[in-house]
């Protein structure tokens, strides 16, 4: 009895219940929080992509012409390169692999590598550059180029670029550099890379990264040759655009899209180069990153060679003159009869095949017991003899006076020996003999 008297029941069993109960609650309340401000921030997105693609399409022609003016006025001077005393050209690839190698290291942004080129193309048109100074010029127009383009955690430092360069430079050679080329520069930075007129000339058109880097492909192989230096990068763009297109077998753009109006020469140009790029740039386009856009480049240069083997090695085959194309879609054209034969519009007379004239016959009697005499043995000669052309035509050139005395032979010759009938009629042309 003590015992039923004195017994309290436990308070705590509740309190871990109703504490289960409430953070359940409130986990169920956060996750609903949470997921109405990612729809919240989905549905802005969506309303600044459509405020964004609106103001480009209203600003879009201006933000063009824009491009176009710096453009202009932000191209290097490929005449004041060329009086350099130290550098040459043939130097340029090497300085052009390390730049890329340490672009690719770094991970920047494509525009990165070609604002750098350019920066570095600007600098030594306006200043002499030592030999010695060469890749420290190309390393302070990458960083330059880092700075103005990626984010801060991309851009390179100085210790990394100085590793790169094997402690050959030291650290206040960078600085000194850096300030020396964008103080020569007039702090004038900003110029319209190749990748910027490229993002703007696929705008209207499906994504297609297989094209895209395609054509970036070939616009760091432009980098290494002199004849490109001075290109304006929008006709660089267009031109890599549609060779990029060619290779690949898509479809050129409408005539009137910006991306169509490319220069012909300049793709030419392109084209030339092709052949033997770099190796460090092969080797960055056959990753899977670049859709292996070197690997198709060379399977379409090796059959295009091949092609060209072959058409060397084949004879040409001659087409008649007059000949009418073939209307259908499969299969090579049927050469069609010359219509310059058939003046006479039911053609000319087939000879017999047997006449019917009995001198003929006789004669042929005479000259098979003559064989028989001699001991040969006897042919039956079962064909008329051609009638045979005068010999004034033999020096006619003309085919009218070929025809007209074609036909007045046949007349003749049907005048001396009777037709017989015939089952080849007058369906074929008679040209001299049978």
């Amino acid at each position: 009895m003590d015992y039923h008297r004195n017994y309290r029941p436990c308070p705590t069993f509740f309190v871990e219940e109703e504490y289960g109960m409430e953070s359940r609650i409130r986990q169920e309340r956060q996750a609903k929080q949470e997921h109405e401000k990612q729809v919240a921030r989905e549905r802005q997105y969506v309303m600044a992509d459509e405020l964004s693609s609106l103001t480009c399409e209203q600003l879009r022609d201006d933000v063009l012409s824009h491009m176009l003016e710096m453009d202009n006025q932000t191209l290097p001077d490929v005449e004041s390169i060329d009086i350099q005393t130290e550098i040459q050209w043939f130097m340029r690839p090497y300085l052009l692999d390390f730049l890329i190698e340490a672009h690719t290291a770094f991970q920047l942004l494509p525009s990165t590598l070609f604002l750098a080129i350019n920066l570095l193309d600007r600098y030594c048109s306006k200043r002499v550059v030592y030999k010695r100074h060469y890749q420290l010029v190309g390393c302070a127009a990458l960083l330059i180029a880092a700075k103005y383009n990626d984010k801060k955690d991309r851009v390179p430092t100085i210790k990394e670029l100085k590793s790169m360069c094997c402690s050959l430079y030291d650290d206040d050679m960078f600085t000194q550099m850096e300030w020396h080329v964008l103080q020569t520069l007039g702090w004038s930075i900003g110029h319209p890379t190749v990748d910027a007129f490229l993002q703007h000339a696929v705008l209207d058109d499906a994504y297609d990264p297989e094209v895209e880097h395609m054509a970036l492909y070939i616009l760091e192989i432009a980098l290494f040759h002199r004849d490109f230096v001075a290109k304006l990068s929008s006709e660089l763009a267009r031109a890599a655009l549609a060779l990029s297109r060619c290779i690949l077998n898509r479809p050129q753009p409408r005539h009137t899209q910006w991306s169509s109006q490319y220069d012909s020469a300049t793709l030419v140009a392109l084209s030339q180069q092709l052949h033997q790029p770099s190796t460090v740039v092969a080797r960055k386009y056959a990753s899977p990153h670049y859709s292996r856009v070197s690997k198709v480049m060379e399977h379409f240069l090796s059959r295009q060679a091949s092609l060209a083997t072959y058409a060397r090695c084949t004879p040409p085959v001659e087409t008649p003159i007059d000949s009418k194309p073939y209307n259908g879609e499969i299969g090579l054209a049927t050469p069609q009869k010359s219509q310059q034969l058939t003046a006479i519009p039911h053609g000319y007379l087939t000879p017999p095949i047997t006449p019917d004239n009995e001198a003929l016959v006789h004669a042929h009697t005479q000259m098979a017991n003559h064989d028989m005499t001699r001991g040969m043995p006897s042919v039956h000669h079962g064909c008329s003899p051609s009638p045979a052309p005068s010999a004034e035509m033999q020096y006619m050139n003309s085919e009218a006076y070929q025809q007209e005395a074609m036909y007045m032979a046949q007349q003749a010759a049907l005048q001396q020996f009777p037709l017989a009938p015939t089952h080849m009629g007058m369906s074929q042309t008679y040209q001299g003999g049978i």
